[in-house]
């Protein structure tokens, strides 16, 4: 399946934006001090461990993602390059004696 230009840069943008976005809110999520991500003992609550496999997840998603529209891209500049080159010529076959 060949992805359109616009399509494949839609999709590299979005994995750039969601490692931004998600590491950014993973190291908010780990230096709260609203008492929500860390007990008065200091210990991971629920929200922490919810949150940061949300986090993970999206990162993830993004990351795979990311590389589909990069792949794509690529895909997009590759004919360019092989219509400069030698042209392929198939494989003479095989016959049984």
């Amino acid at each position: 399946m060949k992805l359109s230009r616009p399509v494949s840069w839609f999709l590299l943008a979005f994995g750039a934006w969601s490692w931004f976005i998600w590491i950014t809110f993973a190291k908010n999520l780990w230096q709260d001090g609203s008492g929500l991500a860390f007990d008065d003992a200091g210990h991971p609550t629920a929200y922490f461990w919810i949150h940061l496999l949300l986090a993970v997840a999206s990162f993830l998603l993004g990351t795979a993602i990311g590389v589909i529209g990069f792949r794509g891209v690529r895909a997009l500049r590759a004919p360019a390059a092989q219509q400069d080159g030698p042209s392929e010529t198939p494989a003479p076959e095989r016959t049984r004696a």
